[in-house]
This record gives C-alpha cells, structure tokens and sequence, in this order.
C-alpha cells in the first residue's frame, strides 16, 4: 500500500488536500494517472508531467508543480506531493 498526501498552497498556506490511497507497490508507468486522480478529487486542473517529474518524485519522494507546469490558469501557487510514509 502507498500514499500520496497533495497539497494545494497559497501564500504558503495549505488550502486544499487530499490522500490518494492505492493497495500494492507505486507504479511509476501509472504516475499520470495518480496524479489526474489527485487533481480530480481536488478540483483543479492537471499539470503537464514530464520525465523529470517522475524521477524527481521517485528520489526525494517529494514534487513541487508550480504554476509554469499547468496550462490552464491556477489561482494557487502550487500543488506539492509528498509521499507519506505508513
């Protein structure tokens, strides 16, 4: 089982989150559709996600999408995904 806690922040201030909760191991192949999920139940566009991301991500089991990493416009100054350990 893994989890993802996201965060959505203004001003350095959490305004939204969620925890996406999935049973077995992370599925790197699958990370777009996590993170379309995670932005589903919060209401907000998708960002773009690039290779970069995933490895980023897969590292340092942290993400940052600023407001560069989205098309559509965001009235947040970004979307953080932490993994959260159990």
């Amino acid at each position: 089982m893994f989890k993802i806690w996201a965060k959505v922040l203004k001003n350095d201030k959490i305004k939204k989150q969620y925890v996406l909760e999935k049973s077995g191991v992370m599925d790197y192949s699958l990370f777009f559709e996590y993170v379309r999920e995670i932005c589903e139940n919060l209401d907000i566009p998708t960002p773009v996600i690039i290779k970069t991301h995933i490895f980023n991500y897969a590292k340092y089991n942290v993400l940052r999408f600023k407001k560069d990493d989205f098309v559509e416009n965001i009235d947040f100054d970004k979307l953080v995904l932490e993994n959260a350990f159990i």
